[in-house]
C-alpha cells in the first residue's frame, strides 16, 4: 500500500513538473512573440525634428507603393524621351537621362529615330515637343505596362497632335541617383504614333 502511494506521488509530481515546464515554455514563447512584434513596430517608427519639435514618421512596405513608383517611372521616362526642344545639347542630355531608365530596347528606338532624321527635323523646323500622359495601364503580376499619351509638336507653321501608345515590361533593380525608382523598362516598343490633328498657323 505504501509502495503504491509512493508511485502515485511520483507520477503526480512528474505530471506537475511536465505541466509546469510546458506552461513555462508557452509563456516564454508568447512573451517572445509579443516582444518581437513590439520591436518590429518600433523599428518602423522614426522621429524627424522640425524646429526641435519631434514628428512621428512611419516606415511603409516598399511593395505598397510600388504601383505608384512604376507609374512615376514610366511617366518620367516617356517625358524625357519625347519632350524635346530644338537644342542639340538639351536633346542629348534628355536622352542620356532616359537611357538609365530603359534597357537596350530604348537605345534601339533612339537609333531608329536618329537614322530616320527625327531629331534633325526638330532642329530644322525649330519644333517644341511636349508629351501629355493620358493613362498608364499596369499588370502587376506580369509587370507589364501600356502607356497612352498625346504628343504635341509645335512648329513655326503648324501644331500637330499625335497619339502615342507604347508598351513594355518592368524589372526591379537597385536604386541609384540616375534611377531613383529602382525600375528598368524592358522590351519597350511603340504601338501607335499617328496624327490626330494638324492645325496650320496664321503666318501673317
Amino acid at each position: 500500500m505504501i509502495i503504491k502511494n509512493i508511485e502515485a506521488k511520483i507520477r503526480l509530481a512528474t505530471i506537475i513538473a511536465v505541466g509546469s515546464l510546458v506552461t513555462s515554455l508557452l509563456v516564454v514563447g508568447m512573451n517572445f512573440l509579443y516582444t518581437y512584434k513590439m520591436v518590429t513596430n518600433a523599428q518602423k517608427s522614426i522621429y524627424l525634428l522640425d524646429n526641435n519639435v519631434p514628428l512621428l514618421a512611419r516606415q511603409t512596405d516598399m511593395q505598397m507603393n510600388r504601383p505608384a513608383e512604376y507609374r512615376a517611372h514610366i511617366d518620367l521616362f516617356h517625358s524625357l524621351f519625347f519632350s524635346l526642344t530644338p537644342d542639340d545639347n538639351y536633346m542629348e542630355y534628355q536622352m542620356k537621362k532616359a537611357m538609365y531608365l530603359v534597357d537596350e530596347s530604348g537605345m534601339q528606338q533612339y537609333n531608329n529615330l536618329k537614322e530616320n532624321g527625327f531629331f534633325n527635323s526638330i532642329l530644322s523646323s525649330s519644333s517644341v515637343l511636349t508629351l501629355q500622359t493620358d493613362s498608364i495601364v499596369l499588370d502587376m503580376p506580369k509587370k507589364y505596362f501600356r502607356y497612352y499619351g498625346k504628343l504635341k509638336i509645335d512648329r513655326r507653321s503648324s501644331t500637330v497632335v499625335r497619339s502615342l501608345i507604347t508598351e513594355g515590361c518592368l524589372k526591379d533593380i537597385p536604386r541609384s541617383d540616375n534611377n531613383p525608382h529602382g525600375v528598368l523598362i524592358t522590351n519597350w516598343k511603340t504601338l501607335e504614333n499617328k496624327d490626330l490633328q494638324d492645325v496650320e498657323k496664321n503666318t501673317f
